[in-house]
């Protein structure tokens, strides 16, 4: 996918965010590694909804931009450099605040029980990390020791955040992730569920 695409994608990812009430106002964001330790962000301040590809940004693996733009990097920018430091394979990140995942993640709950089978091959368990404050160091430290082996995490009293080879993937766990939180709340209406065998989960992920 060549640059321009990548860019297009960024901003139609956003707005689908935005539309699917995923993020309010100026929340979330989305990143996408580009090689040569340089990576491409969505801008502070701006509505998901709003995007166009000149407000997009480049910065190095330190966050600092590689052109003078009037736009500045999200807040939340650590937190994504920190994900592409501890895991090589990440290709984009996708930060957002569906409601029902933050839901579990505001009662530090994850979701990790296996109850979906296609959750359970989509993404795993998906545990809840705790409380940073947003736009410090906390937060990607809170995250940090929860990144090995998981493609999709609750960030407490905040929202969520999901990994992907590419930008497209990224955005689709964090759909996955909504839906499958959004299942288990209803499940806990009925009373609670009935999860998958332990041999079923692993058979699911592979492991059998």
């Amino acid at each position: 996918m060549d640059y321009e695409t990548q860019r297009r994608l960024m901003c139609e990812l956003g707005r689908k965010m935005w539309d699917r009430g995923w993020v309010a106002a100026n929340d979330g964001n989305l990143s996408r590694r580009l090689g040569e330790g340089l990576f491409l962000v969505t801008p502070a301040g701006v509505s998901k909804g709003a995007l166009t590809t000149d407000m997009l940004l480049v910065v190095d693996s330190l966050g600092r931009m590689t052109a003078p733009s009037s736009y500045r990097p999200s807040s939340e920018l650590p937190l994504h450099l920190a994900c592409y430091q501890a895991r090589p394979d990440v290709g984009a990140v996708c930060h957002a605040h569906p409601p029902a995942a933050t839901a579990f993640a505001c009662a530090h709950l994850g979701l990790e029980e296996p109850l979906l089978g296609e959750a359970v091959m989509a993404l795993g368990p998906v545990p809840c990390a705790p409380y940073g404050r947003t736009g410090t160091a906390e937060l990607p430290a809170a995250v940090l020791p929860f990144l090995p082996g998981h493609d999709a995490l609750l960030l407490a009293n905040h929202g969520a955040v999901t990994l992907g080879p590419d930008l497209e993937r990224a955005y689709w766990r964090m759909e996955i992730l909504e839906h499958t939180a959004q299942i288990h709340l209803n499940v806990r209406l009925l009373g609670g569920g009935v999860p998958l065998a332990p041999e079923q989960a692993a058979a699911l992920r592979g492991g059998a």
